[in-house]
């Protein structure tokens, strides 16, 4: 593996430039399907929970919060025109998940298992990522659940707090989007727009700073924010890849299903989650090496010519 050879190339002389990622992202696709396999287990989860929510019984309910009052006054009332008129307008209904207890005890355990495991599976990936990036001799499996044994206790606990922020600010997003027409209403949809950005960007480094460093989570989580201040053209390229992506698959949908063709359907559970932990991989660790690890590398070695000095 010292050898210098096909596809070999030494961690020193790589350039992180656009060119060389789509060249590096062609020699390890294979080790990132592997990585992507282990990595379904994020979103497994949560795709078995959408199911049950959205595919299982069904209740009718009216959309317009005057259809009871109106009802009630048109049986009162012997049926007054104007009220009759305003009711077959707010009578429209739809259906809304009715859950019966086994599949709210289904969802919790889903929910659970995603809140325990979430900071397991982000190390074991950010660990394979990262070492893919440098160039390393990667061992899929075994590296992942070397990193998640490795970091096992702070690992659970990050993730913890990243699960529980990133559902906070989802359903922060979710009911500021659906309400609105005051200044503070609108305001706090904005704020919490930012957060979601900027915490978006901060992923991007949190995992990777943890299988990297032995350094607390709250000096961790201060250190991702200024990384992605201090890399924001990186990341902003990343975040554009991202969206990128995600819309081929949302346009390859949109073409191929309404005519019968169910592969862009599956194609991003082959690939996608690991492709996206590279592009942020790819973004976030120069930016690390610059800022942390080449001025350590560095006073390290003014420290060993110091001792060296002093010795002759």
């Amino acid at each position: 593996m010292n050898r210098d050879g096909k596809g070999v190339y030494e961690h020193e002389t790589r350039k992180p430039t656009l060119g060389f990622f789509f060249k590096l992202l062609f020699r390890k696709f294979s080790q990132l399907l592997q990585l992507n396999l282990l990595m379904l287990f994020m979103v497994l989860p949560i795709i078995a929970a959408l199911f049950i929510f959205f595919l299982g019984n069904k209740t009718n309910t009216a959309t317009d919060v005057l259809f009871a009052p109106l009802y009630g006054l048109n049986i009162s009332t012997s049926s007054l025109p104007d009220i009759t008129s305003l009711l077959d307008l707010s009578i429209i209904q739809m259906d809304i998940p009715a859950l019966k207890p086994l599949s709210n005890v289904i969802m919790i355990l889903l929910a659970a298992f995603l809140a325990l495991t979430w900071g397991w599976q982000n190390v074991g990936a950010a660990y394979v990522l990262k070492g893919l990036f440098n160039g390393d001799a990667v061992f899929v499996f075994s590296d992942y659940f070397y990193a998640i044994k490795r970091n096992f206790k702070q690992g659970f606990l990050l993730g913890l707090m990243d699960f529980i922020f990133i559902v906070v600010l989802i359903v922060d997003f979710v009911y500021f989007s659906g309400v609105g027409g005051t200044f503070g209403l609108d305001f706090m949809y904005f704020v919490i727009l930012a957060l979601v950005i900027i915490y978006s960007i901060m992923r991007f480094y949190i995992y990777t700073l943890l299988v990297t460093f032995d350094i607390k989570n709250f000096k961790l989580l201060k250190n991702a924010l200024i990384f992605a201040v201090l890399g924001i053209k990186r990341n902003l390229m990343a975040m554009i890849g991202i969206i990128l992506l995600l819309a081929l698959h949302v346009l390859l949908l949109v073409l191929f299903i309404p005519i019968g063709i169910s592969m862009p359907l599956i194609l991003p559970f082959v690939y996608i989650i690991a492709v996206f932990g590279f592009i942020s991989t790819y973004a976030a660790y120069p930016v690390i090496e610059k800022y942390m690890i080449t001025p350590y590398q560095q006073k390290a070695e003014d420290d060993e010519a110091e001792a060296e000095e002093g010795i002759e």
